[in-house]
């Protein structure tokens, strides 16, 4: 399904004041985000900020080895690239589209400079900031602690908060891939949740069926971090 193009349905854009709006509206650049692409790769320096309007991101912690896990997930609610403005240029993360969609990207300098005003969009990327890392230290202690079960559940509410709809087209290999575990776990615990009613999977399209059913069977770790975006951004992301 294909949406208008709207950069304020990104929700950071939408709380952008109105003088700041005006002057980063020239500078915001629509881009395709299709299931797959890089938008930077572990060390690279960065040359944009993304903000997803109806794709979802991973961050990803690559090994040496090559294997992967996710440690956190961007949608509408936020911004992609938060070493830019942070000072640091590159991050050790690659970003990956999860889920296809679109989007808007800014560059590097213009970000920093909207920083350096040390005005109200500082104030609203820090905030936004301090959630991120929120869900990048829950999602270390939940895959250290709960079970797989658990946290595919975790999973699949925090990507159906970034989402329109109850579908997520996502095969089993990459949903494996984000989580750090065997493909094998990752079907199994999929069956299960099929059993019990509240997904349906088939051909690589995943359809929540009952969200509250999820609600129920994750762990803490979903809560905690929903709960610190709502305290923390100005815009409710979707529930």
């Amino acid at each position: 399904m294909r949406f208008p193009r709207d950069p304020k349905s990104n929700q950071l854009l939408a709380s952008l004041p109105l003088e700041e709006w005006d002057r980063w509206q020239p500078g915001l650049e629509w881009i395709d985000m299709p299931l797959g692409k890089v938008l930077y790769e572990s060390g690279d320096t960065q040359s944009h900020v993304y903000f997803p309007t109806t794709a979802i991101v991973s961050l990803l912690y690559v090994m040496e080895s090559g294997a992967s896990a996710e440690i956190a997930v961007v949608g509408n609610e936020g911004i992609v690239g938060i070493s830019l403005f942070m000072g640091g240029e590159s991050t050790p993360s690659r970003a990956v589209v999860q889920s296809a969609g679109q989007g808007y990207r800014l560059k590097r300098q213009a970000i920093k400079d909207e920083f350096s005003r040390s005005g109200p969009v500082m104030h609203l990327l820090l905030r936004y900031t301090q959630a991120l890392i929120t869900q990048m230290a829950q999602t270390a202690v939940c895959n250290r602690h709960h079970s797989l079960d658990q946290q595919l559940c975790r999973w699949l509410l925090l990507s159906m908060d970034r989402l329109r709809g109850n579908e997520l087209v996502m095969t089993q290999e990459l949903i494996a891939n984000m989580l750090g575990v065997r493909r094998e776990g990752v079907t199994e615990g999929a069956l299960n949740l099929q059993r019990a009613g509240l997904i349906r999977y088939s051909r690589g399209r995943i359809t929540v069926l009952d969200r509250e059913g999820l609600e129920k069977r994750t762990c803490e770790c979903y809560e905690v971090v929903r709960r610190e975006y709502l305290r923390l951004l100005p815009v409710r992301i979707s529930t």
